[in-house]
């Protein structure tokens, strides 16, 4: 017998969805995932010689200056998707972050052309950047709506678990390397090969998504806004969206700490095997592809508020005397504690949190709104944390320095979700009407 979650071939057809939809949400990822992890080697390879410390940050700036094209991304790129459609909008992000991935994976060395290296890596991150502004808002938008109802955070939560997927393949490439080159050749062009393996993914992912339907609730309003209006409802409820901006603040800062810039602070600052950053990260995918489908799943059940508060509160409590106990006797064993409990805190939030935010925005705006406050906080707080923590270390002399980031970003996400309250509970409210007046099905 059917259930109000359709008929089997209505299930299929939406898992089928769920992994054309989110090949490209993978991709974004696994191309920054990789630049986090070898920020050391590009580094070396594409900025000029001399201070490799100074070299190290210039590195991890570029990282950032991505993040600093998304809002501008999620304007543009956000507004087109809630124009035209959420598969338009798709396919037109991947399209541009397909740019980027290519310039930066074939891009020749400082030797080679001099100045010229950073600056297309550069451009390329920006374009990358642009793409993401509206990527991941895009998936989640569309994700929220082939939903059914009562389902809809554990759907979108699958936008993240993709993300986690990519963090996996980086870090089991990484791993492989390491195994099977030396030093020497991981530094001369070993590290350019999981750049070039995301190029050669693109066009499968490109195919993949050509084939997705738009979603029927998009189909079934009677009119679009123009971009004006877009706009105009956006700074009406700047509230909304600066609320969910304290929210992502938390992500923005823990997502990057604690997967891409690892591999390098195990390097870099703990002096342990560059094998044991990687074997950690591996751990941490796997153990958030399971926690954060179960907490959003229960999110369905119990509501957003609670499960958002505990996960902020226990971060901002443990985050730092993590930290601090690692770096006295630092070792593979402790790292890969510190990363598996605070991660399985941030796979708590995580995992509710990209549901959350969908639920919060207008519904005429709901890509752009959830697409520009995720593209601010991360222009403000998340490319740009790697950097700023690398410096902190090297003034201060406290390498538990990302435990106080963390701390801090934890206490802002507690308070965002307090003030989302209101916004959270409506959008559930209305979730569950919907779900109410669900016809059943024979």
């Amino acid at each position: 017998m059917a259930t109000e979650t359709g008929t089997a071939a209505e299930r299929r057809g939406r898992t089928g969805a769920v992994v054309r939809v989110v090949g490209g949400n993978f991709l974004e990822m696994f191309d920054f995932m990789v630049y986090g992890f070898y920020a050391h080697y590009v580094a070396q390879t594409l900025f000029p010689p001399g201070d490799e410390n100074f070299a190290l940050i210039m590195s991890w700036a570029t990282f950032g200056v991505g993040f600093l094209m998304r809002p501008l991304g999620a304007i543009v790129l956000g507004a087109y998707a809630d124009r035209r459609g959420r598969r338009a909008g798709l396919l037109l992000s991947l399209s541009i972050m397909a740019a980027g991935v290519v310039m930066i994976a074939f891009v020749p060395s400082y030797a080679t052309i001099g100045i010229a290296a950073p600056i297309v890596v550069i451009l390329g991150r920006l374009l990358q950047g642009f793409s993401a502004g509206a990527e991941s808002g895009a998936v989640s938008v569309y994700l929220s709506e082939i939903a059914p109802p009562g389902r809809k955070m554990f759907y979108v939560s699958f936008q993240t678990c993709s993300q986690q997927v990519a963090v996996i393949f980086a870090a089991v490439i990484g791993i492989g390397l390491r195994v099977v080159l030396t030093a020497e050749q991981m530094q001369a062009w070993g590290w350019r090969v999981p750049f070039i393996i995301g190029s050669l993914l693109v066009p499968l992912i490109l195919v993949l998504r050509r084939s997705l339907q738009e979603t029927e609730e998009f189909k079934a309003r009677k009119s679009h806004p123009s971009l004006g209006q877009i706009y105009r409802t956006l700074l009406t409820n700047w509230r909304i969206v600066g609320t969910a901006v304290m929210m992502i603040t938390l992500t923005a800062v823990m997502f990057y700490l604690i997967t891409a810039y690892m591999p390098t602070y195990g390097k870099q600052v703990l002096n342990l095997a560059p094998m044991d950053g990687f074997l950690v990260t591996v751990a941490l995918g796997f153990a958030n592809l399971v926690w954060m489908p179960l907490m959003a799943s229960l999110a369905d059940r119990i509501g957003t508020v609670r499960i958002l508060v505990a996960a902020a509160s226990g971060i901002a409590v443990f985050s730092y005397p993590c930290m601090q106990w690692l770096v006295a006797e630092p070792s593979f064993g402790r790292l890969l504690f510190v990363e598996l409990f605070l991660g399985s805190l941030y796979g708590m939030w995580q995992g509710v949190l990209v549901g959350a935010l969908v639920t919060m925005m207008p519904a005429n705006v709901r890509t752009s709104g959830w697409s520009l406050a995720y593209s601010l906080t991360y222009a403000i707080f998340g490319g740009f944390t790697p950097a700023l923590v690398t410096y902190l270390i090297q003034v201060t002399g406290d390498k538990a320095i990302p435990g106080f980031a963390l701390t801090g970003a934890a206490i802002i996400g507690v308070i965002g979700t307090l003030l989302a309250r209101k916004y959270l509970q409506a959008g559930e409210t209305a979730d569950a009407h919907q779900r109410l007046a669900a016809p059943a099905r024979a």
